[in-house]
């Protein structure tokens, strides 16, 4: 549990203020609004998937520039693979078909 000391003379609502950060940063009051209610399976789903991206692009910014070059080009390949499937469930193309 966090713990703040108010020194002597401080204002409270200053020492409230450290209080409220700490416990932000820590990711307390994420967790206290999170489970003021009911979350649904779905929403929990979302809130991880979430939160996984969130690492994903954070822990892309350190790595190497290999690496980097090579995630970001397996990346785009996905998003290539994605376009065609689209492209063929609609029927259309950007690629000429070989007649």
């Amino acid at each position: 549990m966090p713990e703040v000391y108010v020194k002597k003379g401080e204002p409270v609502d200053k020492a409230l203020k450290r209080l409220k950060s700490i416990l932000d940063s820590e990711g307390i009051m994420d967790e206290i609004r999170r489970l003021r209610s009911y979350e649904t399976p779905t929403e929990r789903t979302r809130r991880k998937a979430r939160a996984a991206a969130k690492r994903g692009r954070i822990k892309f910014r350190y790595v190497n520039e290999e690496k980097k070059a090579q995630l970001q080009a397996k990346y785009d390949a996905e998003q290539a693979a994605k376009a065609d499937a689209a492209a063929a469930d609609t029927g259309t193309s950007d690629t000429p078909a070989n007649d």
